[in-house]
């Protein structure tokens, strides 16, 4: 049985990096605060800035379509985008929506919007509304596509953005509800080669709003990690100062049934690299912080 990789399966990490880079010097001319990280920053007035962020669902649609989970992708998308906001300190106010597709399907269209709104209620984020493109010369016969926007507001005094975290400090990991929606294109290979339905495939994306909130009433957390692409290594350097680096305590926590038929078919480094492997959300935050339920997955270290 031959071992896959995200780049076999048609996805370069490596490309996606490259092309944050190359943006780099565009994007910061505009004003723009927070490029690469999980949020934008806009300065509003002189006490707040606005935090925002944008992605999609990607081609978890395509498994979800076919086993008529599309309802999921829409917690997806919305806790996906309210999660990056939340990595800011910031309060979420509103989501906007984009669908896409060769012939719009209403019923579709209309379970996706419903995910969305679910989590929007949950997270008290209104969904103002958003787009829907019907574009049969760009997408063919049953392609369809989500994306969506979140903007949230966030104090100056309460803006966490990674400039306190320092060496010493720990990093608490948060349980994923498995894979999330990140790293398809390299699961669907796998589903070629041996099938898998256990919960934890589509299972929506963990929103993380109310852990956020508990922690920052208690600690004075220097940072926040979504874990998405790039798995955990890859996410917690986004937010690491100059000269520091992430040590992993990779058996601190139990991973979910979906990595461990993953692993039967990718390498433990791929996994790392692709995949959240169980955790989905990270906190950095010095270890007087620390209370007895904290999952400790990991410590800030001098690079060397």
């Amino acid at each position: 049985m031959s071992r896959k990789t995200y780049a076999e399966a048609g996805v370069s990490l490596t490309a996606a990096e490259a092309v944050v880079e190359r943006l780099r010097n565009a994007v910061e001319s505009t004003g723009t605060q927070g490029f690469g990280a999980f949020a934008g920053l806009y300065p509003l007035d002189d006490a707040h800035f606005l935090a925002a962020s944008t992605d999609g669902v990607g081609t978890k649609l395509i498994v979800a379509r076919e086993c008529g989970r599309l309802l999921d992708c829409g917690r997806d998308l919305a806790a996906h985008c309210i999660n990056d906001v939340l990595t800011t300190g910031a309060k979420p106010l509103f989501l906007l929506d984009y669908v896409a597709a060769n012939t719009i399907d209403l019923d579709e269209v209309s379970e996706l919007v419903e995910g969305v709104a679910e989590v929007c209620r949950e997270a008290s984020c209104a969904l103002l509304g958003g787009e829907t493109a019907e574009l049969p010369g760009i997408y063919r016969d049953r392609e369809l596509d989500f994306a969506g926007t979140c903007v949230g507001i966030v104090g100056a005094d309460d803006l966490i953005d990674g400039s306190k975290v320092k060496a010493g400090d720990v990093v608490i990991g948060w349980e994923s509800a498995g894979v999330h929606a990140n790293g398809f294109t390299l699961v669907r290979r796998v589903l070629v080669d041996e099938p898998y339905d256990g919960p934890d495939l589509l299972a929506p994306t963990t929103l993380y709003q109310s852990r956020v909130e508990e922690l920052t009433a208690r600690a004075e957390v220097h940072a926040f990690v979504h874990v998405t692409g790039g798995g955990i290594l890859g996410n917690l350097e986004r937010v690491l100062p100059e000269g520091l680096k992430t040590e992993i305590e990779w058996d601190a926590w139990s991973r979910p049934p979906v990595f461990d038929w993953l692993a039967r078919h990718v390498p433990e480094a791929e996994l790392r690299r692709v995949f959240n492997l169980g955790i989905g959300y990270c906190a950095i935050l010095e270890p007087g912080d620390l209370v007895e339920s904290d999952r400790v997955i990991g410590r800030i270290v001098a690079r060397t």
